[in-house]
């Protein structure tokens, strides 16, 4: 088989692509539970997309095919969870049913309203985003959606670091904000305790030590040390553990990152959104300083001088490194 023709769908379904077109993924559920029943009750995007990959690679494996399809991106739709996944230098999307028991090959929307069809700006068309096409504003406002040790979500506070350092006036247009939840007075994170204390951290310093938290955010992405990067960017560490440990404090701040998250349906790190609307920095060049620096311009009713400035055009690197490029960077790719 020519590794550059793969056609995922065809070779994971072989004949059953002639069945139908649509895949009973999950069959342990069903073998216990009444058809209907299992499917109303809902996988998490995450659980859903993990089970999609995985019945694909097996289905790659029964074909005989060594090459396995790698998880780029989940995201939520109106009626099931959408895929974003790689299969050596191809990437695909398909779609999941809500409760992980059906896999599409592809969807088809059979009705749109007006308001479908004239929100070129909606979180579910920032596909179609441009520079003209962006909400405006006199000072716009950057979000971005991270979890601490997501290697994307360090990327992109990687790429919103280097804007900074070279445009200093743009900090205060970005908001570096975390995905997770409070549950019984304690911060959750996707990834465990570790990155739920860390992105508290990181929150409190934002909060209440503002004019130290892109030193200290780009001293921790080198290599996660946050005793020594407390020290090098000079956060007071007495008003942090009070932040941190004051519920009235800490964990409200990190609550109203929560609420706007549920509100805006995030659940990947980073989802990026300028002037509350969700966009692709993917349309803008992807994962550079660059790219973010324009997004960011963009949102200006009218662009300050800067913007005429260009930044770097390589893609940041991944995950935790010492140089902006680190041992290679994507344009794409997150955690859910």
């Amino acid at each position: 088989m020519n590794k550059n023709f793969l056609l995922p769908i065809s070779i994971v379904v072989a004949g059953l692509i002639i069945a139908g077109g649509i895949y009973y993924v999950n069959q342990g559920k069903a073998a216990n539970q009444n058809m209907d029943q299992a499917e109303t009750q809902f996988l998490s995007q995450s659980e859903a997309a993990v089970l999609a990959i995985d019945f694909i690679n097996k289905s790659l494996a029964s074909e005989g095919v060594t090459t396995t399809a790698d998880l780029l991106e989940a995201t939520t739709t109106d009626s099931v969870y959408q895929i974003r996944f790689k299969i050596e230098e191809n990437e695909y999307t398909a779609f999941v049913s809500k409760a992980g028991k059906y896999l599409f090959p592809t969807a088809y929307e059979l009705a749109k309203n007006n308001s479908d069809t004239n929100s070129g700006d909606s979180n579910n068309n920032q596909q179609g985003n441009t520079c003209e096409t962006l909400s405006k504003a006199d000072s716009p406002v950057f979000d971005a959606f991270v979890v601490s040790q997501c290697p994307y979500g360090l990327q992109m506070q990687r790429v919103l670091a280097e804007v900074v350092k070279n445009i200093p006036s743009l900090a205060q247009n970005i908001k570096v904000r975390y995905i997770g939840a409070v549950q019984d007075n304690k911060i959750t994170s996707m990834h465990g305790d570790v990155e739920a204390q860390e992105n508290l951290r990181q929150i409190c310093i934002r909060e209440e030590q503002v004019n130290k938290y892109w030193n200290y955010v780009s001293c921790y992405m080198q290599a996660g040390n946050t005793d020594a990067c407390l020290t090098s960017s000079g956060v007071d560490k007495t008003k942090l553990s009070s932040c941190m440990t004051d519920v009235a404090k800490g964990l409200k701040y990190a609550q109203q990152d929560f609420n706007l998250q549920n509100q805006r349906d995030v659940s990947g790190s980073p989802t990026l959104f300028i002037n509350g609307k969700q966009v692709a920095e993917s349309n803008f060049g992807g994962r550079t300083a660059d790219a973010l620096k324009t997004i960011i311009c963009c949102g200006f009713n009218q662009e300050p001088s800067f913007c005429s400035q260009t930044l770097n055009t390589n893609s940041a690197g991944t995950g935790f490194s010492s140089t902006y490029e680190g041992s290679g960077g994507s344009s794409s790719g997150g955690c859910n």
